[in-house]
């Protein structure tokens, strides 16, 4: 049975669709996982076959390396299978590169973008640097005041992006909401969804005209490659398409082969790291060193209501804020940890601690949050892998009696 031809796949479960999704059989032969296709020229049979090469620019058709092989159309039609509504699914060679491309994809310049004021900072850098030099305009919002969002909407506004929760600072917004005000404003709406993936978050069933993911993470699952993705419905695929290959956008064979290894697996790892991640947040939410743990999964957290609305799952990513103490005291606790490692990324399978001070990196949101005291804003976001959650559990105590001997 060829799997990703049989139209069951559609309504199967997540990881019935996750193992069988971009496996034809024209292009894994007999193996299970499609081959590395290294190939920058395509070769044709005759001239007539040449010249009906750029006639259909899709997936699945051969043209020139720049257009991706069976690896990459693989890849592609397996994310683009997550994703209901989606017409299709463009790689970029990471996820900064995905939200760059997409942006290119629907602004100009005079316009304006709306950017969510607690973005991942290198979409923040975006928005006041590459997009601001082309002459368009970047305003941030406050996600979670619904009317001055709305206010910032001009006659030029042509796109909003999204990203939930906030990175560093984890809030959860109403992403329905935003969406729907971007759509009555004439706005594309645009998410950055690497943190629940289209497993916890259908984006483009829930209004999202674009949604983004850096690979890199969760998807590759494994510390070792850089990719992103952006899957639209036929409004925007086409677009962002040509858009990828007017900038000459492509991503490596070995790099999609990597990527597709970690899908097949990425519905257990989430789900052991977010039962770690919020096993770990409860235990944290009950220390006395503790002032505030910013986890949406976490009940009674602030935006747990609305992530239990509109999610279906999440992922091991979160913050919390030390009761008190200083710069020093936060880093002496982060460097005593063991089993985490310090470093930037997450989604892998491996622990990884951050320190964080989300102040530098916000316009109009307040940091710390309300109603967390002005003197406990000195934070650390965790990246729960797959080690057992109670070596985790008794590593974070032994690093908090060190931030205690300050």
């Amino acid at each position: 049975m060829e799997l990703s031809d049989n139209e069951e796949l559609d309504s199967a479960g997540p990881g019935t669709r996750i193992v069988g999704a971009g496996r034809r059989k024209e292009w894994t032969g007999a193996v299970v996982n499609p081959p590395v296709w290294r190939a920058s020229t395509h070769l044709y049979e005759n001239t007539a076959a040449l010249a009906e090469g750029p006639r259909r620019n899709e997936d699945g058709r051969f043209f020139y390396g720049r257009r991706g092989a069976p690896t990459q159309w693989a890849l592609s039609e397996a994310l683009t299978r997550l994703e209901p509504g989606a017409a299709g699914t463009v790689l970029y060679p990471s996820g900064v590169a995905a939200i760059a491309s997409a942006m290119l994809t629907v602004l100009r310049p005079g316009d304006v973008v709306l950017i969510t004021d607690n973005a991942y900072d290198p979409s923040r850098a975006m928005g006041k640097g590459l997009l601001a030099d082309m002459g368009i305009e970047p305003r941030f919002f406050d996600p979670l005041d619904l009317a001055g969002y709305e206010a910032l909407f001009c006659e030029r506004t042509r796109a909003v992006l999204l990203e939930a929760p906030g990175s560093l600072s984890m809030e959860m917004c109403d992403l329905p909401a935003l969406a729907r005000i971007a759509r009555e404003k004439g706005a594309v709406s645009l998410l950055d969804n690497t943190w629940a993936s289209p497993l916890g978050f259908q984006a483009l069933e829930r209004g999202i005209d674009i949604t983004l993911m850096a690979l890199t993470k969760h998807v590759g699952g494994h510390s070792d490659l850089m990719m992103g993705s952006a899957s639209a419905g036929p409004r925007f695929h086409a677009k962002l398409r040509q858009r990828a290959q007017q900038l000459g956008i492509v991503v490596s064979p070995d790099d999609a082969a990597l990527a597709l290894r970690g899908l097949r697996t990425l519905h257990v790892r989430l789900r052991q790291e977010t039962e770690s991640a919020l096993a770990i947040a409860q235990w944290l939410s009950r220390r006395g060193e503790v002032a505030r743990v910013l986890c949406p999964m976490l009940p009674g957290a602030p935006g747990h209501a609305l992530w239990k609305r509109d999610f279906t799952g999440g992922c091991g990513l979160f913050s919390f804020v030390f009761k008190g103490g200083d710069a020093a005291a936060r880093d002496r606790f982060v460097d005593a940890l063991e089993l985490f490692g310090i470093g930037y990324s997450w989604g892998g399978f491996e622990s990884l601690a951050l320190p964080i001070e989300p102040a530098n990196y916000r316009s109009r949101m307040a940091w710390p949050p309300e109603p967390v005291d002005a003197a406990d804003c000195f934070g650390v976001r965790l990246s729960i892998g797959l080690e057992d959650p109670r070596d985790l559990i008794a590593d974070i105590e032994r690093a908090l009696k060190a931030w205690a001997q300050g």
